[in-house]
């Protein structure tokens, strides 16, 4: 039954967003009693921190997918962060902008306990890019994720650029010339193919 509960309010939540989600919402959705729901889950944060165990378990593994698919390192880190955005931004825009804006601790905390993983993996893979001449010679792989994660939370999870209305359009810019940035000629290469395939 817990899984169950889990399962059901991550899809509502996915669809609804997270705000507009109430307990008795998601009892109804489910047909179950307030008094089971209560059971499992003393509140809604409580719930949606399982909700989000699993769907960051799935992005993992989505992760892993594109890296199986890609020829080559630029190719992957521009496929990764292609799919956060059209995560963030796509069909379930509401819940990742609550997500982000009214449960930014909780994401944090959940993220958390896949992150190691995944900047061991990212870290992997601007050095790999950088010892084949995909990117720059002298950068150092931690900053180069700290800043694309400054770079990625100053859109998703601030308002300042809010007056320009494009949020989609304005991280494509940042975090594509940030790519571009750190690429040589080759990198480069790899990066302008991508473009012309996508139109």
């Amino acid at each position: 039954m817990k899984e169950k509960i889990i399962e059901t309010s991550l899809q509502e939540f996915l669809k609804h967003g997270i705000r507009k989600m109430t307990m008795q919402k998601l009892v109804l959705a489910l047909g179950i009693s307030t008094k089971t729901m209560y059971k499992y889950f003393g509140n809604k944060e409580e719930l949606l921190e399982q909700c989000l165990k699993i769907h960051y378990s799935e992005a993992d593994k989505e992760v892993k997918n594109i890296l199986e698919g890609s020829p080559n390192v630029v190719e992957s880190v521009c496929r990764i962060y292609s799919k956060a955005i059209e995560t963030d931004f796509g069909t379930n825009h509401l819940f990742y902008y609550d997500l982000n804006h009214y449960y930014p601790e909780l994401q944090d905390r959940v993220i958390k306990q896949y992150s190691n993983g995944a900047l061991e993996t990212l870290t992997g893979l601007i050095n790999q890019g950088i010892n084949e001449g995909y990117f720059l010679s002298y950068l150092k792989a931690p900053v180069v994720l700290e800043t694309l994660t400054i770079l990625y939370a100053s859109v998703t999870r601030s308002n300042v650029y809010k007056k320009f209305g494009l949020k989609r359009e304005l991280i494509n810019q940042t975090i594509n010339i940030y790519l571009r940035g750190i690429c040589t000629a080759k990198g480069l290469e790899v990066i302008n193919q991508l473009k012309g395939s996508s139109n």
